[in-house]
């Protein structure tokens, strides 16, 4: 173990254990011994002395059972020796131990968590909700059982710490795409989600394989007023859009009618022209023509 500030940090080793199939197969050996003994016993084959050996025998078998347990694929046993940690065993199957080490299983497999809805103000002071998915499994089994009072609601607390200081330190959106969000750049986000996340549970032995968020949004407390900013300033940018093409396609349209001499226009009649293409091309309706029988001046 090592000492780091006021917490005795711990760390796996393997147990010192066997295999519980030849163990099993000596308690057999031992069971079939006492069996024969007893028999001759029975029989007076054999003097009153020798009835300590079947005892023997039926003490040992009691002895080897009371050592065994059994691990399951992707399950670990941390062993402790009257509260002092012994080792971990992480082979799968019958193993056997002796019967005054205590063993206790943890799952080392991966646990998936949602965590719940949380309000939390972005880099901007806007509300918003988050939630998050997280892939996580214990690395350290003794990290994991003396490193913190209990590993499974440890991990759900720093998954909400975390959250926040991630949704506090990036600004929802970013109209002007200048800056990292967390709606416009979800994998930069999520990885630096999970970064911080392996960082708070290292105490604990566990280490995240994935993250991501399942729900991002704003609160609903402001959620129309910046639905009517959003689409405000989409129209914004959808006329800004069309207003420059329509420019270019203008000053196209009066150089192309210059350079082939189609007509001669002065700048009432050049004006006039403009006008009428930024009517046509501008407008949200369909434009009617109208035929000018007389003059332009008229």
């Amino acid at each position: 173990m090592v000492q780091q500030g006021s917490l005795t940090r711990s760390q796996e080793r393997r147990a010192a254990t066997a295999s519980g199939y030849t163990m099993l197969a000596l308690a057999a050996a031992l069971a079939v011994a006492a069996i024969i003994f007893f028999a001759e016993l029975a029989s007076e084959a054999l003097p009153p002395i020798v009835s300590i050996v079947p005892l023997l025998c039926v003490l040992g078998v009691v002895f080897i059972a009371a050592g065994f347990y059994m691990l399951q694929p992707n399950q670990a046993g941390a062993i402790t020796l009257f509260g002092s940690y012994a080792g971990t065993d992480r082979t799968a199957g019958l193993r056997w131990v002796l019967p005054w080490l205590m063993r206790r299983k943890v799952s080392v497999r991966a646990n998936n968590v949602i965590s719940d809805r949380i309000k939390v103000n972005d880099l901007r002071g806007n509300p918003i909700e988050m939630a998050a998915q997280v892939v996580w499994r214990v690395t350290d089994t003794a990290q994991a059982l003396f490193d913190v009072d209990d590993y499974k609601a440890f991990v759900n607390v720093q998954i909400e710490a975390a959250v926040r200081t991630i949704g506090s330190r990036y600004p929802y959106d970013d109209y002007e795409h200048q800056e990292i969000t967390l709606r416009g750049n979800h994998d930069q986000v999520g990885a630096e989600l999970r970064a911080e996340l392996i960082a708070r549970l290292a105490v604990a032995g566990i280490t995240v394989d994935e993250c991501g968020f399942t729900h991002l949004a704003y609160a609903q407390e402001i959620a129309g007023a910046m639905l009517r900013r959003q689409q405000a300033q989409a129209v914004v940018a959808a006329r800004t859009t069309l207003v420059e093409g329509a420019v270019g396609m203008v000053e196209l349209a009066l150089d192309q009618l210059s350079a082939k001499n189609v007509v001669e226009l002065d700048d009432e009649r050049r004006a006039a022209m403009v006008s009428n293409l930024m009517v046509v091309l501008c407008g949200e309706r369909d434009t009617q023509p109208v035929v000018n029988a007389g003059s332009l001046y008229q």
